[in-house]
C-alpha cells in the first residue's frame, strides 16, 4: 500500500514539476520551453530523481524506526496503521453510497416490485443523484443560454467567429511588424529607413561587390544604377531575383539559403537606392527599360494651345521625362 501510495506522489509531483518549469519558462505565445531549450529536459529529471531518491529514504527511515520498536509497540502502530486504512475505506464506501443511493443486496426486498418476468424481477431503485443534479444543470444551462441568446440578443456563433477573425488579423499584422523574416516577394515593401539602407550597404559590400563593383556599376554583373533591367526593377522583382538567383546558366545564385529574408529586403532596397547614381566607370545598359506602372507620379504639367495638349510626367523610376502629345 506503501509503494503505491509513493508511487502516487511521485507521479504527482513530476506532473507539477513539469507543469511548473513550462509555466514560468515559456515566454507567452511561444512554443513550450521544453521544445526550445532542451537541456531543461535535463533539470527534470533530476528534480524527480532527488524525489524519488526522497521518497526512498523516508521509506527507508520509516522501515528502520518500526524495527527499532519493541513488539508490543510494533503491534499496536500496525493496529493503528489498519484502522486509517479501514477509515479511508469507510469514506470511500459512503462516498460511492451517496453518489449512486443504491440498496445493498440485503435491503433489496424494500424496493422489488410486482413485476415479474419468467423468474427476472424488477427493482425500483432511484436515479444516482449524480445524474440527477446533471439533469438539473442542464436546464438551468439551457434556461441561460435562452435568456442570453434569444431574450438580450447576444452574440450568436457567426459573430464570435468574425469577431475571431478580426482580432486575428490585428494580432496577424502586429506580429508582422516584428517578424521582418516572413516577409516575400509577394509582400516586401521598400526600406527607406536609414539603418535597413546601412544594413542592405554592408550586406552588398560583402556579397555582391566582386560581380557589381563598388557602387553598383557593374562588371561581371549588370549596373544597377540604371533604368534598365535584366529580370524586371522595383522592389518585388529585384527581391525575387536575389531570392531565387538570376537567369539559368549565366545568372547569378540564389542568395535564399545564406540570407535571410529581411536582409534580402534590405540589400535589394540598397541597391533601388543607387538608382541614377551614375558611377564614373559604369557598364553599358542591359536589359529592357524598366517603367514602373504603380510608381507615384512627382509633378505633371500640362500646356494646350490650339493644335495640341502636351502632358509632361516625372516619376520616380524613368531619369528623362514622358511626353504623350494628343493632337
Amino acid at each position: 500500500m506503501r509503494s503505491i501510495a509513493s508511487l502516487i506522489r511521485i507521479l504527482v509531483f513530476a506532473g507539477f514539476a513539469y507543469l511548473f518549469l513550462n509555466y514560468v519558462g515559456t515566454p507567452e505565445d511561444e512554443a513550450s520551453v521544453f521544445t526550445t531549450q532542451n537541456w531543461l529536459w535535463a533539470i527534470y529529471a533530476v528534480l524527480v530523481f532527488m524525489y524519488i531518491a526522497f521518497e526512498i529514504c523516508i521509506e527507508s527511515l520509516r522501515a528502520v524506526l518500526f524495527k527499532t520498536l519493541k513488539p508490543e509497540a510494533q503491534a499496536q502502530y500496525q493496529a493503528e496503521v489498519a484502522a486509517k486504512k479501514e477509515q479511508r475505506t469507510a469514506w470511500l464506501k459512503g462516498l460511492y453510497a451517496k453518489l449512486t443511493r443504491v440498496k445493498a443486496i440485503e435491503e433489496e426486498d424494500e424496493i422489488i416490485l410486482d413485476h415479474n418476468y419468467d423468474g427476472i424481477k424488477e427493482l425500483d431503485n432511484n436515479l444516482p443523484p449524480w445524474w440527477v443534479y446533471g439533469f438539473y444543470a442542464t436546464i438551468l444551462f439551457a434556461a441561460i443560454y435562452l435568456i442570453r441568446f434569444e431574450v438580450l440578443g447576444g452574440d450568436n456563433q457567426i459573430d464570435e467567429y468574425e469577431q475571431a477573425v478580426a482580432q486575428a488579423k490585428i494580432e496577424i499584422e502586429e506580429y508582422k511588424k516584428t517578424a521582418k523574416d516572413l516577409v516575400d516577394e509577394n509582400t516586401v515593401e521598400l526600406l527607406t529607413d536609414a539603418s535597413d539602407i546601412k544594413a542592405g550597404e554592408n550586406i552588398f559590400s560583402g556579397n555582391c561587390v566582386a560581380c557589381h563593383k563598388a557602387g553598383g556599376g557593374g562588371g561581371i554583373g549588370p549596373n544597377l544604377t540604371d533604368d534598365y533591367w535584366i529580370l524586371g526593377g522595383g522592389i518585388k522583382n529585384v527581391f525575387h531575383t536575389i531570392s531565387e538567383g538570376g537567369r539559368a546558366g549565366k545568372g547569378m545564385i540564389a542568395w535564399k539559403t545564406d540570407l535571410k529574408p529581411s536582409e534580402i529586403a534590405q540589400v535589394a532596397s540598397y541597391v533601388l537606392s543607387l538608382h541614377g547614381t551614375n558611377p564614373s566607370d559604369a557598364k553599358e545598359p542591359q536589359g529592357d527599360l524598366w517603367v514602373d506602372e504603380n510608381a507615384p507620379i512627382e509633378e505633371a504639367q500640362v500646356t494646350q494651345d490650339s493644335t495640341q495638349i502636351e502632358v509632361l510626367l516625372e516619376t520616380e523610376t524613368v531619369t528623362g521625362d514622358i511626353i504623350q502629345t494628343k493632337e
